[in-house]
Parts: C-alpha cells; sequence; structure tokens
C-alpha cells in the first residue's frame, strides 16, 4: 500500500500538469490575438497604400462638399391654375454659366428664326428654355400677343398670357431704370447767344432682336417671353434679357406688321393671323465670347421708341 508520502507526490505532480497545461493554453491564446493584430494591421497599412498611391489624400475637403445651385425652382400648383402643364422642371446644379446656346424657332410665317441665349447672364432662363424644349412644351403652340410695346409674346401653350410649366424662377439681367438727364444749366439761359449743342440718344434697353423673359406676376418667369420687333425703353423695365435673335428678324418684323384684334379682354393685341411655333429646339452650349449677346447692361445702341407699356400687362 502506497504511503501517504507517495500520494501527496503524485497529487503535486498532478496539480503542476494542470498548471502547465493551463499556461500553455494561455501563451497559445496571446499568441493567436497577436497574429490576428498584426494581420489585421498589415492590411490596413495595404488598403492605405493603395488609397495614397490612388490620391485618396490628395483630394480637397471642398471636393467632398456638394455642388453649389446654380437656380432655384419654385413649384406652383397646377390645381389652383389649371393653365399650368406639368413637364418636371431642370436641375439645379451644373448648369452651363459660360458662353452661348443656340435656340431655333420654327413657325408657320416664314424662315426659322435663331437666338443666341445668353448663359452668363441668365443661365436659368437658358436652362429653362432646355428643358422645356426637350420636352416638346412649346411646340404647336400659338404666339398670342402682339403687346403695344413692339414684342411678340409667346410661350404659353392655354394662349391665356396664365399659362406655364409647374415652376417658376427669378428674374435675371433685368436692365437698369434709366438715369434721368441733368436738369439745364439757369445760367445757360442768361447767355445772349447760348450755342446749340447735340445730343446722343440713349442705347434703348431693349433694342429690336431682344429675346426677354415676361413672368405672370413680374419676377415669377415661367416659359413666357417677348421678341422684340421695335425699340423699347420704359423707364421701370421689368423684362429679363436671356438673348437676341441671330436670324430670322425679318419674319419677327413681319409678324409684328399684322393686324391685331380683340384678345377678349377688350384689347386689340392678338394676332388676327394665327402665329403657331411648329418647334423650338435648343442646341448644345457654345464657348464664351464676350460679344455674342449684349447683357442688360450694354444694350445694342440704336434710337429708342416710345411705345406704352400694354394695357392689363402683368
Amino acid at each position: 500500500m502506497a504511503s501517504s508520502r507517495d500520494r501527496q507526490r503524485k497529487l503535486a505532480r498532478a496539480k503542476l500538469d494542470r498548471q502547465m497545461a493551463r499556461r500553455a493554453a494561455a501563451a497559445r491564446r496571446k499568441r493567436q490575438i497577436r497574429a490576428g493584430i498584426g494581420s489585421a494591421v498589415a492590411l490596413l497599412l495595404i488598403v492605405l497604400g493603395s488609397f495614397w498611391a490612388l490620391g485618396g489624400f490628395d483630394r480637397d475637403p471642398a471636393d467632398d462638399a456638394a455642388a453649389p445651385e446654380t437656380c432655384a425652382w419654385t413649384t406652383q400648383d397646377a390645381q389652383a391654375n389649371t393653365n399650368l402643364k406639368d413637364v418636371g422642371s431642370p436641375p439645379t446644379r451644373d448648369l452651363p454659366t459660360t458662353g452661348t446656346r443656340p435656340m431655333t424657332i420654327t413657325t408657320n410665317q416664314g424662315a426659322p428664326v435663331t437666338v443666341e441665349l445668353d448663359l452668363a447672364n441668365a443661365p436659368c432662363a437658358a436652362a429653362s428654355f432646355s428643358h422645356l424644349a426637350g420636352q416638346s412644351f412649346f411646340d404647336n403652340t400659338k404666339c398670342h400677343e402682339l403687346t403695344t410695346e413692339g414684342a411678340l409674346r409667346c410661350g404659353d401653350p392655354s394662349g391665356t398670357g396664365q399659362g406655364g410649366p409647374t415652376y417658376t424662377f427669378f428674374s435675371e439681367n433685368t436692365p437698369d431704370a434709366p438715369t434721368p438727364s441733368p436738369s439745364a444749366d439757369p445760367s445757360a439761359s442768361a447767355s445772349p447767344s447760348p450755342s446749340p449743342t447735340a445730343t446722343t440718344p440713349a442705347a434703348p434697353l431693349y433694342p429690336v432682336g431682344t429675346v426677354a423673359m415676361i413672368g405672370n406676376p413680374p419676377g415669377a418667369n415661367g416659359s413666357q417671353f417677348l421678341i422684340f420687333f421695335k425699340d423699347f425703353s420704359p423707364a421701370q423695365p421689368s423684362y429679363p434679357i436671356v438673348g437676341r435673335v441671330t436670324g430670322g428678324l425679318d419674319v419677327i418684323k413681319k409678324i409684328g406688321a399684322m393686324e391685331t384684334v380683340d384678345n377678349g379682354s377688350g384689347v386689340k393685341i392678338k394676332p388676327k393671323t394665327d402665329v403657331v411655333i411648329q418647334s423650338l429646339t435648343v442646341g448644345e452650349p457654345a464657348s464664351a465670347d464676350p460679344t455674342a449677346v449684349p447683357s442688360a447692361a450694354t444694350p445694342t445702341p440704336t434710337v429708342p421708341s416710345a411705345s406704352p407699356t400694354v394695357a392689363g400687362q402683368s
């Protein structure tokens, strides 16, 4: 029979074996954890290296911000105004803001009329024309008015003056009001024989061939536009200029000479012969040309007319 001392030795040996086994297991776990951390660090270094090689750290933080909006479109209620037509709205960002854009208006009155839209001074109006033309918004619509201001009014499919798309946008490129001419010098009248001086007429704010938006009310522009067949210089300009006619001005002048009839409200401003836009298309932007389109600040110098504003015009 084993002595008590032998039993104690066996128990102590067994305890030591268990301790050694636990220590070995703990050491293995530590090695596994270290290996896992090492692999993760290596993978992270590989990812960061690839990101750096591809120029990921070269980006300007400003590039991550959303591009600012070029234009804002205000939604209109088509239920409140049944003359409005819903064709969506143009984009608000990444719109061309330099150079010009060609627009072609084909009517039933002769050769096509070509227009240069001014992207620098009226980018939102040009973007609206492009969007609406892409939706065939103007096709087979009538130009419903020959205003007493000397312009052909188009762009309202309803022909009421109240129609347009279900969005509006603010005015751009509206000419400044003319500066009053200085009063005569009182001392000049006392002169025994004043010498006459020639005066140069001011340039018209809306020269012949100007294309401008007309909002209802003013400042809420949609699809309606004016093409001037006469020079016009109002005391308080309200029509934002979007471009100018580059071809077919004779057609516009011929339309301007048409007989007019009552438009149903007691005003003779409706063309007696229908003027129909058969198609209106907008081409791709062209490179900037500072002389291509006269802005509101630099109209073409011609003699202004004194045509009154159309009655009831909004």
